[in-house]
């Protein structure tokens, strides 16, 4: 894969770097500040010998002028935000090196999410290097990701490299002493990595909407609990009795809703965390934002950061979990991606790596 270790002249050089803004806000505040301050390296590193177009996403405002204050002070440095991108060219044309813009929300373009090959050449207009360091959006196949390497010399930022080096050895090293845990909502994207690391892994410990449906699969009345419509097609190909999946004994029961696991369940998950030697967790084992249903994720991400093994966390609600505890420093690395994280341990290309060459 093209890294920065890659360009051999920077000095003067006018970089495009896609970045990962795409934080919650809550009543006009920056809700979670981790990955802002994972793009803080790069950004660093090259404002001493170039200027920077910043260009990000975010879901929560629909601009970015309504948190600049707060990225200016993450980042440590002020900027100009660019609404039109007419404007670049002009702006960016006699930009000497330390200088710093920032795009406005690229969803606000349609062509961004259509990987549009128009809407990425303006993106590229009178800039001379393409950087990715945003992790979390290289799943996407979008313009600010994919096609703008079409007009740009391209690369990995800091970012990127270690998260695919850190993710690669999760693949990677021996299944003896591995667990996975994995929870949350959002089953669709977790089945793929079960059925990736079933060989993989020496136990893959369940909780969630994935252990619902892995539940419901196998006969057990479940309630009323959330799971998907689409149980048998989700589960196809995935031996549900695979002696690898732990899934819970019991359950913290709320209007005949499974909301977290039970006492039994937690001291069996973390009898198996305290003998691993490799962990790896994405996804919350209950509705960890209400106190009654927070146990079970509590109890884990403490067990988790109490381990002697090499770990591994990542998504916005398993990030955000830890963090409430101020455990998060506990681990050995952070994933920012949610979705990419999981697209990657599934075994899946991602448009944005493949867009630097790293399946070549």
């Amino acid at each position: 894969m093209r890294t920065i270790k890659d360009i051999k002249d920077l000095y003067g050089k006018k970089v495009l770097l896609r970045s990962d803004f795409d934080v919650p806000v809550i009543e006009g505040k920056i809700a979670e500040r981790f990955r802002i301050k994972k793009q803080r390296p790069v950004i660093d590193f090259l404002l001493k010998q170039a200027s920077i177009v910043i260009a990000a996403h975010i879901k929560g405002v629909a601009s970015f002028k309504k948190i600049a204050g707060e990225l200016q002070d993450l980042i440590g440095y002020n900027f100009e935000i660019v609404g039109d991108l007419k404007d670049i060219g002009s702006k960016t044309r006699t930009l000497k090196p330390g200088r710093l813009f920032l795009l406005e929300n690229t969803r606000n373009w349609p062509g961004e999410e259509k990987n549009d090959r128009d809407f990425a050449k303006l993106l590229a207009d009178d800039l001379d290097i393409y950087i990715n360091n945003a992790f979390a959006v290289s799943h996407r196949r979008h313009a600010s990701v994919s096609a703008i390497t079409e007009f740009l010399p391209s690369c990995a930022g800091f970012l990127i490299e270690e998260e695919v080096s850190q993710l690669s050895k999760m693949i990677d090293l021996p299944k003896d002493g591995k667990i996975f845990i994995m929870g949350g909502a959002k089953a669709l994207t977790k089945v793929p990595v079960i059925k990736n690391f079933i060989g993989k892994a020496e136990n893959i410990l369940l909780g969630g909407v994935v252990a619902n449906d892995i539940l419901k699969a196998r006969g057990l009345d479940v309630g009323l609990s959330m799971v998907d419509e689409n149980v048998s097609e989700l589960l196809r190909d995935l031996d549900i009795n695979d002696k690898s999946l732990v899934v819970p004994a019991d359950f913290n029961v709320f209007e005949k809703r499974f909301l977290d696991i039970g006492p039994q369940s937690i001291k069996k998950f973390i009898d198996i965390i305290c003998n691993s030697k490799t962990i790896i967790w994405n996804g919350p084992l209950g509705l960890f934002e209400d106190e009654r249903f927070s146990s079970g994720t509590n109890e884990i991400s403490k067990a988790v950061a109490c381990s002697d093994a090499f770990k591994v966390i990542g998504g916005g609600d398993t990030i955000s979990a830890v963090d409430k505890l101020c455990l998060l420093d506990k681990f050995d690395f952070v994933s920012t991606g949610g979705g990419a994280m999981l697209e990657f341990l599934a075994g899946n290309r991602l448009p944005g790596l493949e867009a630097l060459g790293y399946y070549e």
